[in-house]
């Protein structure tokens, strides 16, 4: 096996996230042959003696890809402080070992999540510069005016400095009677911020009263019940590399702009739990960091 960085190296192993490994690397806990390693080192696994904490690090060569339908009320985290339930309560436990999400989902968010125990891959699909772009459903309460749609599929929003504009937004459904005047959107992103979502259709005057994410990159799984898990098939975890592999399409934000103007309330979604289903083998099949609390993640 030829050299290859050494964040890189350690990432496909499993200790922990690409951005992790970094920060474990620059403490000075990593050593290569005994020494010090530093960010930009490079090592071969197979004949360098690689330590994390004076423990070796071996190779992998296998690894685990999970997608996981998360229900509200999870926190897409390995553990949480404040005790909440954590998208690896709702993993078989002979799966937890190194298992770490994909990118994340908001707390009061459902939908399809991705976990997995190697790390290049799960920065490969979590990174927007990759071009693996998520697909959300969202309920709103009314309908958004056309002009408001107009700006924030131009314009989009700034969150924490970012400008951000959603790739698309498009109608679902009306909601039936039930559900009164609110309506259903598609909403396609490349990058998602805190609560992204959330903030854009707020900001128009329609607060979300739902949110599942539906799609990442070519995966969807609409007969996946809610807390439910299962492996990913080899195909799935293809498909997922060719589409982490091609650069993203469409026109850059051109800087700070600012976003429409915030109205003086919000809302939040309702709390649940769903059932979990163990995978029925040990097969391949495809991906995080803390969350500050509720409603807090890097993904809407």
């Amino acid at each position: 096996m030829s050299a290859d960085r050494l964040q890189k190296i350690l990432a496909r192993a499993g200790v922990a996230s690409r951005r992790k490994v970094e920060e474990l690397i620059e403490e000075g806990r990593v050593t290569v042959n005994g020494q010090v390693a530093k960010l930009g080192d490079k090592a071969d696994p197979e004949s360098d003696h690689i330590k994390l904490d004076g423990k070796r690090i071996e190779p992998r060569t296998r690894f685990h890809y999970l997608v996981l339908n998360k229900p509200q009320g999870v926190m897409s985290t390995r553990d949480d402080p404040e005790g909440r339930p954590t998208v690896l309560d709702l993993v078989p436990e002979a799966y937890r070992k190194a298992l770490v999400p994909v990118g994340r989902l908001d707390y009061n968010t459902e939908g399809l999540l991705l976990l997995t125990d190697d790390g290049d891959f799960a920065h490969r699909v979590a990174h927007p510069r990759h071009g693996c772009t998520k697909v959300y459903e969202v309920k709103v309460r009314d309908r958004p005016a056309p002009e408001d749609l107009e700006k924030l599929r131009r314009r989009g929003v700034v969150i924490d400095g970012r400008h951000v504009v959603p790739l698309r937004i498009e109608p679902l459904r009306v909601s039936g009677p039930r559900e009164g005047k609110n309506t259903w959107w598609t909403v396609e992103l490349a990058e998602g911020r805190t609560r992204q979502i959330r903030e854009m259709f707020f900001r128009a005057g329609n607060p979300v009263q739902r949110l599942r994410r539906v799609a990442i990159g070519p995966l969807r799984d609409p007969k996946l019940p809610l807390g439910e898990v299962r492996e990913l098939t080899e195909g799935e975890v293809e498909a997922l590399r060719q589409a982490a592999r091609r650069p993203r399409k469409g026109r850059k934000p051109s800087g700070e702009r600012r976003g429409l103007k915030r109205p003086s309330s919000d809302s939040a979604g309702a709390k649940g739990r769903g059932g979990l289903k163990r995978p029925s083998s040990d097969s391949a099949g495809a991906g995080g960091g803390k969350d500050r609390g509720k409603g807090k993640a890097k993904e809407t």
